[in-house]
């Protein structure tokens, strides 16, 4: 199935219902490569909440996002056919075990059908429920853009909040450690539990300070080591960002990443092995003029970008096969 543009059927940004990146909304996954998917859940914060808010928000500032890149001239949509499958639907929102098996159970239909996940969140919880389905065959290795490791073992007693996914989905299987790496972590701590806690699993943490060292080559050459060429998913966490560039966010920790940084580091993972990727943590209460909703929706476009390219290298290598 060949999906069209929403900026071919409505030229008018203020027109047309608002979806990810002005992809046509479909219901049913075959013959998409690139699904993008809202996760509209935000029951694992343990602060501030909001980011349920995030892929509406999102859709709507997607109406400035257009197709062809600056620096790469590369037009996605042109690669692959993208579109947006709508939000994950929750049969109990109250309840975060049931509301994790929703996910679970939708994301395992769009692996099914062949295409690659993009998902729009939601609190960082939710990467955990897309493991458990994109990895489901193999551990993968990540490149985690954050402040924070998301490595805690639990938070106020809880087992399953933002601030513990990725600790669960190294316990599950779903993720491989040593292939992988988190930029941008920074901020005091009540502990140094969650640090220690990627370090002692052979995870590669790049605190701020060295990332500001290195620059963007030399942090992409390390993450091209410690991800080599096996599957690599992309998380990312608006609150990698500054707060000056992103303030609607749950956890914002100052002396972050800008955005033309984050913009470099993205693109630059180009060439890896990427099957699915997530942008998570975007508050729209906080953040009244929607520019934290328009970063996001710009970090999108930038890893539609690099996964577009990885899926469509993955297709002309079958068809020389």
């Amino acid at each position: 199935m060949k999906v069209e543009s929403n900026w071919e059927a409505a030229p008018l940004r203020y027109a047309g219902v608002a979806t990810l990146l002005r992809r046509p909304l479909v219901n049913d996954p075959s013959g998409v490569d690139i699904a993008l998917i809202g996760v509209p859940y935000d029951g694992a914060t343990e602060n501030r909440p909001g980011p349920r808010h995030g892929p509406r928000e999102i859709r709507n500032m997607s109406s400035f996002t257009r197709s062809v890149h600056h620096v790469t001239r590369m037009n996605p949509y042109k690669l692959c056919n993208i579109a947006d499958l709508g939000d994950v639907n929750f049969s109990n929102p109250f309840e975060l075990q049931q509301c994790f098996t929703d996910i679970t159970a939708f994301y395992r239909k769009i692996c099914a059908a062949g295409a690659v996940p993009l998902s729009v969140g939601g609190d960082h919880s939710i990467s955990l429920p897309v493991l458990r389905a994109v990895a489901a065959e193999r551990p993968v290795g990540m490149v985690h853009f954050d402040a924070h490791t998301d490595t805690s073992d639990h938070e106020f007693g809880h087992k399953f909040t933002h601030g513990t996914p990725f600790r669960r989905a190294m316990e599950e299987g779903l993720l491989d450690p040593k292939r992988t790496i988190q930029i941008g972590i920074r901020g005091a701590q009540n502990s140094e539990e969650s640090w220690q806690a990627s370090e002692d699993a052979g995870i590669r943490v790049m605190f701020m300070e060295e990332f500001t060292s290195l620059g963007i080559e030399a942090t992409l050459d390390e993450v091209r080591a410690v991800v080599g060429q096996g599957p690599t998913y992309v998380s990312f966490d608006i609150d990698s960002l500054d707060p000056a560039f992103a303030p609607g966010t749950g956890t914002p920790e100052i002396g972050g990443l800008t955005t033309i940084q984050a913009q470099a580091l993205i693109r630059g993972l180009a060439g890896l092995n990427l099957i699915g990727g997530d942008v998570v943590e975007v508050s729209p209460p906080f953040d009244p003029t929607g520019n934290t909703a328009l970063v996001g929706a710009t970090m999108l476009y930038e890893i539609v970008c690099i996964l577009a390219d990885a899926v469509a290298r993955e297709k002309n290598s079958q068809k020389n096969v």
